[in-house]
């Protein structure tokens, strides 16, 4: 997807442009065939659920509006923001200027890629070879310093070179760029952070004359902490369901692949169990697995000096983020239009890494760091959950009920605060600031006061039972996990 959207985003600038994919191209047919045939070694993560934002969507809108064209017509479903709202939300919801930014694309990843690869295909100065290896750039120590002249390929031909002028590096978390650079003497920058969670997904189709449920009062993503969950909706007719569950809850991860206990949860979770009812849905795919989570950011110009010439990552090459935030393909796309505006600037080869540099970091960096910090707090969360015993301090329980039964609780009841929430959702607006608003705190507070004095379920039993019933519901052990840290395999 990062190596498409450069193509995109490059083609209208009269470059000559070659696409190296490893993988074969996608079988004869439509979406269908694509979804049950294409092989992707490269991409284990192809039938997992994929997210793609209201940023992305409006990207599309303004630069490829024929992309765009061409995926609804291959099925790929618009959402507005009043599609989107929660039941109690749509009565009292009045649209407001902006709200049409808030429109997203839902689809699977498969639907999205198949057209968006016949359009790039079509582009007359784009060339896609596939069955194509690069084993690496090659870089040159030139007089301006360590630059990227071409790429090892293999292919039916053999490994062999190509030259180019540019290179731009969409291969993604398994690019072999890195240690081509440290064999020439030049460290890159990175800082790592682990998700730390691992996640189980199985797409489902509606059954004949069936519809999808209707937003209710408990919607279809949550949080229970030894658990997240969500639905994605897709095109015809199918949907995915992702469960994800911390690195720490090893008895919970050893049975969610199995395909009767995904159902079971799927079944005791309020907000999922009427999409995959029987009756209404049938699914289509085992339960996949995808972990070895890390998020990544790369510098490739610290301080401002470009650490090679002609070499450009996009893509997990450059950020890689963790899945449950449905940013990969949002920020790639964002990625590659902030290099063409930085190549378009300038001719000179270390200012425009430079250049390039310093946009996705101001344009992404917040996110990034808003997610690694999400990461580490949902991880704490996560280990003190498997002590039965464990209860945290006076203070974090106000800290964890505030946020719960007064901001989020809020954010189902007010549209404003609604729509705020989702702008920065949605990389609208920056992450977390909409939050901290005088008025928003506001709100909060007053929704927390009220659900106090009235006795309010909390929101958290709504969205599905705690982790000792689950775990009793399923047959598990709820110590076993807290005994294995604490005392080790004896």
């Amino acid at each position: 997807m990062a190596g498409l959207f450069a193509a995109l985003a490059l083609a209208p600038t009269d470059r000559e442009i070659t696409l190296y994919e490893r993988d074969p191209p996608p079988p004869e047919g439509g979406p269908e065939a694509a979804f049950e045939h294409w092989a992707r070694r490269g991409v284990g993560h192809l039938r997992h659920s994929h997210g793609f934002l209201a940023r992305l969507e409006g990207l599309l809108a303004k630069e490829h509006p024929q992309l765009l064209t061409e995926l609804t017509a291959a099925g790929v479903r618009e959402i507005s923001l009043a599609q989107s709202l929660p039941a109690a939300l749509r009565e009292c919801y009045r649209p407001q200027p902006g709200d049409e930014a808030l429109t997203c694309f839902v689809s699977r990843r498969t639907t999205v890629e198949l057209v968006m690869r016949r359009h790039v295909e079509a582009l007359p100065n784009v060339t896609l070879q596939t069955g194509a290896f690069v084993r690496a750039p090659i870089f040159e120590q030139r007089p301006a310093g360590l630059a990227a002249v071409g790429l090892w390929l293999e292919d039916g031909g053999g490994r062999r070179e190509v030259a180019a002028d540019l290179v731009i590096d969409a291969g993604g978390k398994a690019s072999d760029a890195i240690d081509a650079l440290a064999d020439a003497g030049v460290s890159v920058p990175e800082e790592d952070e682990p998700c730390a969670i691992l996640y189980y997904t199985r797409f489902y189709r509606l059954r004949p004359g069936q519809a999808e449920p209707r937003p209710g009062a408990v919607g279809a993503t949550g949080d229970l902490g030894y658990l997240k969950f969500g639905v994605f909706r897709a095109d015809a007719g199918t949907f995915s369901v992702t469960l994800a569950a911390p690195e720490v809850e090893e008895t919970l991860r050893t049975v969610i692949v199995r395909p009767e206990a995904y159902e079971r949860i799927c079944e005791l979770l309020p907000g999922i169990a009427a999409w995959t009812d029987p009756e209404r849905a049938e699914p289509i795919t085992n339960v996949l697995g995808m972990g070895d989570l890390t998020s990544r950011w790369r510098e490739f110009a610290p301080g401002g000096k470009a650490a090679v010439l002609s070499y450009f990552p996009v893509g997990d090459a450059l950020v890689r983020t963790n899945p449950l935030y449905g940013r990969g393909c949002t920020f790639a796309a964002i990625e590659a239009h902030l290099l063409r505006d930085a190549l378009a600037e300038t001719t000179d080869p270390a200012e425009r890494l430079a250049r390039y540099s310093a946009k996705v970091r101001a344009a992404l960096r917040p996110y990034f760091d808003d997610m690694a910090a999400q990461d580490r707090r949902a991880a704490a969360r996560a280990i003190n959950g498997l002590n039965p015993d464990y209860r945290p301090s006076r203070r974090g329980r106000l800290a964890a009920s505030f946020a719960r039964e007064g901001i989020a609780a809020a954010v189902r009841e007010d549209p404003e605060l609604m729509r705020q929430a989702l702008r920065a959702f949605h990389m609208l607006d920056p992450p977390g600031r909409w939050a901290k608003r005088p008025s928003a705190l506001g709100k909060a507070a007053r929704t927390w006061i009220r659900r106090k004095l009235t006795r309010a379920s909390p929101i958290a039993l709504a969205a599905g039972p705690r982790r000792g019933e689950m775990f009793t519901r399923l047959g598990l052990s709820v110590r076993a996990d807290y005994d294995r840290r604490t005392w080790g395999d004896t």
